[in-house]
């Protein structure tokens, strides 16, 4: 993939580890710089999630064609549901001079690692697996043992943050977005290009 004017932010870390927060204050305050890209998933939509705005829900026999026709920056199964992000959508923004935020799986950062090294790679990490479970349990979504399984994941993911160019401890959220923030401003194509 050609690198356009615009920055590729890839934005890790476990599940309830509070990915999806962060991502909306930094898309609210930069909205005129970034895009954050849609991935497309097979699992079911959670209560309040929309088709093409929080993800693009589609069958696994779509999913599974579209890996077929190359179709995906990257792609990984999670939980026994696929996620990919479509590439067209993420060189277009680039090309257009946009940042483009990707929030995706670990094993989906690795691809984009060997396919975009020039990417901005950064892991949000729990204060503590006991903290992340509490979190998950909190947010009540999933069945006790959804909650083990993706803690099980977490320990395993947590295990490869050294290889993210920055890894963002999120013990408070004002702490975590401090550090989120600084992040972006130090890397963004867009906001060097608004300095020029």
């Amino acid at each position: 993939m050609k690198k356009g004017k615009g920055t590729l932010f890839v934005f890790t870390g476990p599940s309830g580890v509070g990915k999806g927060t962060l991502k909306q204050l930094l898309l609210e305050e930069f909205s005129d710089q970034i895009a954050y890209s849609v991935s497309a998933t097979t699992r079911k939509p959670r209560p309040g999630e929309k088709d093409g705005v929080d993800y693009w829900f589609v069958s696994r026999e779509e999913f599974l064609s579209r890996i077929e026709r190359g179709e995906f920056l990257e792609y990984a199964q999670f939980a026994g549901n696929y996620y990919g992000t479509p590439a067209f959508a993420v060189q277009q923004q680039l090309e257009l001079g946009h940042d483009v935020l990707l929030e995706i799986e670990v094993q989906g950062a690795a691809q984009i690692r060997s396919r975009v090294p020039e990417a901005v790679f950064i892991f949000v990490l729990p204060p503590s697996l006991e903290e992340l479970e509490k979190r998950l349990t909190l947010r009540n979504t999933e069945p006790p043992e959804v909650v083990r399984r993706r803690l099980a994941v977490a320990a395993g993911e947590i295990a490869q943050a050294s290889l993210f160019t920055y890894n963002i401890v999120n013990d408070t959220l004002e702490s975590a977005y401090a550090q989120l923030r600084r992040v972006y401003l130090e890397h963004s194509g867009a906001c060097a290009a608004d300095r020029t």
